[in-house]
């Protein structure tokens, strides 16, 4: 049966709790999967969702939590990472769960054949990449010059939300994905659902996600935890700026050169800005964290 919210409640896709429901319909995962991956839907026989922790073998291991997680039936996983909130390292980061994902397939003493491709699609609600025009770009290991594939077994696709309103790009099943997550009114919704069926599958669940109580809870509850993220983040850069200030380092910050500027603004993002002035003035210190944050 279904329902529909009533008073013009709507979540938005790019919010993790909604997009995970999202996720949870199997023609939804068909539809998003054959557009970021340039096939055909039919050609996706099946998506099975995955457990998101990922194994930890030591008891000291970083543990790894994934949106959300697809095995297809040729045995390719996939990694679907959404992140709302500037992410400095997002790199290093999907390398980790990419690279977890990919080891945790064999246990010891196994084959190497027993490997199969993993996939990592990163949908960010921030610029990554100030240098590429495109908002969706693709990643593989090649070699410098010859360009000659490595190995297709990683791979790495990254959406960049906020270029959509930067430019006019061609219109593609992909395009009209990624405009579906970044919409926030009924009627960019409809346009897109208008657009493709499998985004009209979408458009349908989350109108009934929507107007579920006990999700409209969970929705809510987490844009608050995102807000009060946000805020802290804000917060603990003007402090950190503060703090560059008195010391002299302002202008440096603004013109963004140099590894210690890049100290400092990873400081500023782990909330650390109180090891900002010792970061500047200790240069044993500043050696130390050079080595920690891999400057």
């Amino acid at each position: 049966m279904k329902r529909y919210t009533n008073d013009g409640f709507i979540m938005r896709p790019k919010v993790d709790f909604c997009f995970k429901e999202l996720m949870e319909e199997a023609e939804v995962r068909r539809g998003f999967i054959a557009a970021v991956m340039h096939i055909p839907p039919e050609e996706i026989v099946e998506t099975t969702l995955l457990p998101t922790h990922l194994r930890t073998r030591h008891e000291e291991d970083k543990l790894g939590i994934l949106d959300v997680r697809v095995l297809l039936a040729d045995g390719t996983q996939i990694d679907i990472e959404i992140q709302v909130s500037p992410f400095l390292l997002w790199p290093e980061r999907s390398l980790f769960y990419l690279a977890k994902m990919f080891t945790d397939q064999i246990e010891k003493g196994e084959s190497y054949e027993r490997l199969e491709k993993c996939v990592h699609i990163g949908i960010l609600d921030f610029i990554l990449f100030d240098a590429e025009e495109s908002f969706y770009s693709c990643y593989h290991m090649r070699e410098d010059v010859s360009q000659n594939l490595y190995s297709d077994k990683l791979e790495v696709h990254i959406l960049e939300l906020p270029k959509l309103s930067e430019k006019n790009y061609p219109e593609t099943e992909l395009l009209n994905w990624a405009k579906f997550m970044n919409a926030e009114r009924q009627e960019e919704f409809e346009a897109m659902a208008e657009k493709d069926q499998y985004i009209e599958k979408a458009y349908e669940a989350l109108k009934n996600i929507s107007a579920d109580k006990e999700k409209r809870l969970e929705y809510e509850a987490r844009e608050k935890a995102l807000r009060d993220h946000d805020y802290l983040m804000k917060s603990n850069w003007e402090a950190g700026l503060e703090a560059g200030e008195k010391i002299g380092i302002n202008k440096g910050i603004e013109q963004g050169e140099g590894r210690v500027n890049r100290l400092i603004q990873l400081l500023i993002v782990n909330s650390r800005t109180d090891e900002i002035e010792k970061a500047v003035t200790d240069k044993e210190y500043q050696s130390k964290l050079f080595i920690e944050f891999k400057l």
